[in-house]
């Protein structure tokens, strides 16, 4: 099916391959992979972007170019590239510095399967021994005539200029904050129709990160508790939550902190048990508060998790446990509560200035490098 990116497609493969890009475009199932992953190209920087499996490809091709084997040599006999070096790459890519090792060792495969199940290829082969990969090139090589063509540039042609549609989504929405914090004063409930905008399913899960930062930052800000080590001398402190750092920082599963408190928050826009359960054993099963991308209720999503969990694990006490360590789920329509309640303390605008704050870090606004 064609949406707004597939003209881009089929402008990279005519410059390559003019009149034959038509039949490439429509016959090769790696084109129409991109084809399908590329649709939030133009739905601007809310959109879902797709990156992981793209960037999967776009490494493994990305080898067997620079050691020339759409040019000339036996590709068969390559020893292949090693992981540590193409998940190096993946992540020095624009978007890419958050992503984990799941798309190039089974989830681009099994995704390529979902799509095209009669395909006799997987794109990504792997040996487990030796921890080295190869791009199927049996679907690389088109047969056009008595002329075999090589589609491995236009692969990451297509990316690239993927890559650089994102990449000026989020510079626009980095823009319109900017402009709205100018009349902020004066057209609060533009800002709030703009915030209220981005508490969607559909929205970047980047973005999601930090619009549910900058509003629980500032729901928490007033709040304080009273503790101390006597009973004469005790301290009064505000609860404050601080980001672990940009979405990439290896943070063993963790987005926010706070202090005094020690909660953990984790940002997610699954309700796959098995992520949650693992979050929490990456920190030695210690209570996490899960921010969920989800307007299902909160009593649903709990559960969902519980009737997988329990599906999958039978042992009550097991289940039980993990369960107990979920200290708090916040979904949607509570982040909406929240953002409400911040606005009638009167912080509005600092929230949208916390976006744009980490809006800028993340996306290297202004920064030449572009990297993610």
């Amino acid at each position: 099916m064609e949406h707004f990116f597939t003209n881009n497609i089929k402008t990279v493969l005519k410059q390559q391959f003019g009149k034959n890009s038509v039949s490439i475009f429509e016959k090769n199932l790696l084109i129409q992979y991109l084809n399908e992953k590329t649709r939030s190209a133009h739905k601007g920087s809310k959109a879902r972007s797709s990156f992981a499996n793209l960037y999967a490809l776009y490494v493994i091709i990305e080898d067997y170019l620079l050691k020339g084997y759409d040019k000339s040599g036996d590709y068969s006999i390559y020893e292949g590239a090693l992981f540590n070096n193409l998940f190096a790459r993946q992540r020095a890519l624009p978007f890419g510095s958050k992503l984990q090792n799941h798309a190039l060792n089974n989830r681009m495969n099994a995704e390529f399967q979902k799509y095209f199940p009669q395909s006799e290829y997987i794109p990504i082969l792997r040996n487990l021994e030796t921890n080295r990969y190869w791009i199927n090139e049996n679907l690389l090589k088109i047969q056009i005539g008595k002329r075999t063509v090589n589609i491995a540039q236009s692969i990451i042609e297509i990316i690239d200029d993927y890559i650089r549609t994102k990449q000026g989504a989020f510079h626009r929405f980095v823009k319109s904050c900017e402009e709205l914090q100018k009349i902020g004063t004066t057209a609060s409930e533009k800002v709030e129709d703009f915030i209220f905008g981005l508490l969607a399913p559909t929205v970047d899960a980047r973005l999601f990160e930090i619009i549910s930062y900058s509003i629980l930052k500032y729901y928490y800000h007033d709040q304080h508790i009273i503790w101390g080590f006597e009973a004469d001398n005790l301290n009064k402190e505000n609860l404050k939550l601080y980001k672990t750092g940009r979405t990439n920082a290896n943070d063993g599963g963790i987005d926010f902190v706070m202090k005094p408190l020690g909660r953990f928050f984790q940002v997610t826009e699954t309700l796959d048990f098995k992520k949650y359960f693992l979050d929490i054993d990456k920190v030695q099963k210690y209570p996490v508060t899960f921010i969920i991308k989800s307007v299902d209720t909160i009593e649903d999503i709990m559960e969902k998790i519980k009737e997988n969990a329990n599906k999958t694990y039978s042992i009550k006490a097991i289940v039980d446990k993990y369960m107990d360590c979920i200290e708090e789920v916040i979904n949607i329509p509570a982040l909406v509560d929240r953002f409400q309640a911040s606005i009638q303390q009167g912080y509005l605008n600092k929230v949208l200035d916390e976006i744009v704050i980490q809006s800028k870090v993340e996306f290297n606004y202004g920064n030449d490098e572009h990297e993610d």
